[in-house]
């Protein structure tokens, strides 16, 4: 894991302290802060973790969709649901302004995605197996594919008192050469962008969305590594824990991760296109097109 601070004695100005900020995100380290670096009100955090939820198959999370201010997964009256929209919007849009300056060269390169207040204990969790948060996995999202744009997600730990903590295993590109071409890689590059095949249903309304190779497989792989019992069992691990109002910065789709236990984080996702990224090479989709030997998706600098 890596301290937010720049390394000791290294003098830079504030583009290459950027660049470098990016360059580790890249390189699949995870960015730590002990406390948010952006403005979030104590009475908005006390707000979220007074509420009580029940544990629900159906909503993992409460999800805020910035693009049509909508809250989604939190049935409670009117009054609440606007004063969590608030808050949720109020997170969301303080994380976008952070990374914004944070990450200077992803500026105008990246989509804010949803964010998300995850407010039940994680230890513990009866789930079906893809969708626990306990096993080891890389991100990927069934419903909005990225063509190959990273996936950088931004946690806070707002609970008063108990630490979030993770497991994080061995770096993509690793992981990829010892398990992608198991997983089917090549077969999901010869298939190709199959979304072709849903024009019709598409073009009668029904909500496909168009994915790539890369998307095809890398839903695939989530699965792949939560169904894979030695994957799970025997591979490398370390294990971090995140105290209470720590902030940290980590691209989920080429850590893999699994949540041990915690409860009442938050978490605002973005979509950074490979045009903006500082070392496309080491995405995992340069990674896999590297393995396979051909491309997984029509263009390289497509966001979503």
């Amino acid at each position: 894991m890596q301290d937010y601070a720049y390394p000791h004695g290294f003098a830079a100005d504030a583009g290459e302290r950027s660049r470098w900020y990016c360059g580790q995100l890249e390189a699949n380290r995870v960015l730590y802060f002990p406390r948010p670096p952006f403005e979030f009100s104590d009475a908005g955090r006390e707000f979220l973790i007074s509420q009580r939820h029940s544990d629900s198959a159906i909503h993992k999370n409460i999800s805020y969709r910035p693009a049509v201010n909508k809250l989604c997964g939190l049935e409670e009256s009117p009054k609440v649901l606007d004063r969590v929209t608030g808050i949720m919007r109020k997170y969301s849009e303080q994380v976008d302004n952070f990374v914004r300056r944070f990450l200077a060269p992803y500026d105008g390169g990246f989509t804010r995605d949803y964010a998300s207040f995850r407010p039940i204990e994680e230890e513990g969790r009866v789930l079906p197996i893809h969708k626990r948060n306990d096993l080891l996995h890389v991100d990927a999202f069934p419903s909005r594919p990225t063509h190959g744009g990273r996936i950088l997600r931004v946690f806070t730990n707002i609970h008063s008192a108990k630490p979030r903590t993770w497991n994080v295993g061995e770096d993509f590109p690793v992981l990829a050469e010892h398990l992608a071409q198991d997983a089917g890689l090549n077969h999901f590059a010869e298939a190709g962008d199959t979304s072709r095949w849903a024009a019709i249903p598409r073009a009668l309304g029904a909500p496909i969305p168009r994915r790539s190779a890369y998307d095809r497989f890398m839903l695939h792989f989530h699965d792949y590594l939560k169904e894979n019992a030695t994957y799970q069992t025997d591979s490398p691990k370390t294990r971090l824990e995140f105290p209470p109002m720590a902030t940290w910065l980590v691209y989920t789709d080429g850590v893999p991760h699994a949540v041990l236990g915690g409860q009442h984080a938050l978490e605002q996702t973005f979509i950074i296109s490979r045009a903006a990224l500082v070392a496309p090479e080491n995405s995992p989709i340069g990674v896999l097109e590297k393995l396979c030997g051909r491309p997984l998706a029509a263009s390289a600098h497509a966001a979503h």
